[in-house]
């Protein structure tokens, strides 16, 4: 799994922007390293994930970069959830799961 970082509202744009480009969008995975939960999600989901190349994936340290989670929730009117992960595809949010919710196979499917 290639774990890319999302550390800046510049990268957050950056993202949506490329969301357009790429046929299964782009994959963020909000993370927050104090939560054993968060932390076992983020196992499961890296043992699980199937994609190579067609479904970047980005880590948000939510910890460090709350700012950059706010403004997640914000532009896609989710509530913040840690863990969460959310699918990016032609600027919107198509797929917002989180904690034990978190399904490879269902992103398999959209």
């Amino acid at each position: 799994m290639n774990w890319l970082t999302l550390e800046s509202i510049s990268d957050l744009e950056q993202i949506i922007e490329s969301s357009f480009k790429l046929d299964k969008g782009i994959a963020i995975f909000k993370h927050s390293t104090r939560c054993s939960i968060s932390s076992m999600a983020k196992s499961r989901l890296s043992s699980k994930w199937s994609f190579t190349n067609d479904l970047p994936i980005y880590y948000l340290d939510l910890i460090q970069f709350r700012d950059v989670s706010n403004a997640i929730a914000q532009k896609f009117n989710i509530e913040h959830q840690s863990p969460q992960l959310l699918l990016i595809k032609d600027g919107v949010c198509i797929y917002n799961a989180s904690h034990l919710s978190i399904s490879v196979s269902e992103i398999e499917e959209l």
